[in-house]
């Protein structure tokens, strides 16, 4: 039975557009440019980051980070960039008594404005909270060890085979992969998309239907 339900953040709950786009003009690249290169690297199976190397290589994200603030240019994100279907699906998925949660790769400042948000659920962790960090284990140990229920009744959604799929379902997880955002798509014919993921969607509004169906079948 799934009794509990825990979101990633970029990308599948939160458009991070405009975040990327405030990046690509931190760097003084053009923002299509800076969405190529962005999906090139992506595309060969590259850490993210290396996008920001290609531009301004010794880039490092922290210290960059830590400048915009100084700056007054923080990364940040809103109402406005949330993904449509999120609040009605975490509102059905409540009323349906599932257990939820946010727990994404993001900073403190990050979980602060989650936390602002207030969303109808009743955890909302970061990688910074836990000094771990997606794809080790140890993420997903947290949010077994979070969640009040055991691994196997915990569905992990997620946009990325490689940082959310696979390791939520090695730690013993069920997993729901939705096609959104950049890695979502390029992933999307990964074999292993049908291989490791519980369940596959296009929109948060098919989880409810789909994670009834799966208790059904127990």
């Amino acid at each position: 039975m799934i009794r509990a339900v825990v979101f990633d953040v970029g990308e599948c709950l939160v458009n991070e557009t405009r975040e990327y786009g405030t990046w690509a003009d931190w760097l003084g690249v053009p923002r299509h440019t800076f969405s190529a290169v962005f999906g090139a690297v992506i595309a060969r199976g590259l850490d993210y980051r290396e996008t920001f190397q290609v531009f301004r290589p010794g880039f490092d994200l922290t210290a960059e980070r830590r400048k915009r603030d100084e700056a007054g240019q923080p990364e940040r994100f809103g109402e406005d960039d949330i993904y449509p279907d999120v609040r009605p699906a975490l509102k059905e998925l409540r009323a349906a008594g599932l257990w939820l949660g946010l727990a994404g790769n993001q900073t403190v400042n990050a979980g602060r404005i989650l936390r602002e948000l207030d969303f109808p659920v009743d955890m909302v962790a970061t990688s910074d909270d836990w000094g771990a960090s997606k794809p080790d284990l140890s993420f997903f140990e947290h949010v077994i060890e979070a969640a009040p229920h055991s691994a196997e009744e915990i569905l992990y959604v997620g946009d990325r085979l490689d940082n959310d799929i696979r390791p939520a379902a090695w730690t013993g997880m069920a997993t729901a992969l939705i096609r959104r955002g950049p890695w979502g798509v390029i992933q999307e014919h990964d074999p292993a998309a049908d291989e490791v993921a519980t369940i596959r969607i296009s929109t948060l509004a098919e989880l409810p239907e789909r994670i009834a169906a799966l208790n059904d079948r127990q």
